[in-house]
């Protein structure tokens, strides 16, 4: 297994993903791009998921839309 963070909380993936708004970030959970998780009461997305999901749009010629919430 490796030493890099698994989970990430909701305010440092809006910050890998370049500062978008919370609002932004639930849409994206809510349409499946990012994958979330709980631990009790705590929630977390994955690393993974944000890695795949700028990984799919840098893969995209197209601009990337805004998901609405």
């Amino acid at each position: 297994m490796e030493n890099a963070q698994m989970l990430v909380a909701y305010s440092s993936a809006r910050s890998l993903l370049g500062g978008i708004g919370r609002t932004t970030l639930y849409a994206l959970i809510d349409a499946g791009e990012i994958q979330r998780v709980k631990i009790g009461n705590r929630a977390f997305v994955t690393a993974r998921s944000i890695t795949d999901y700028v990984e799919r749009l840098s893969a995209t010629p197209e601009v990337a839309t805004h998901v609405a919430a």
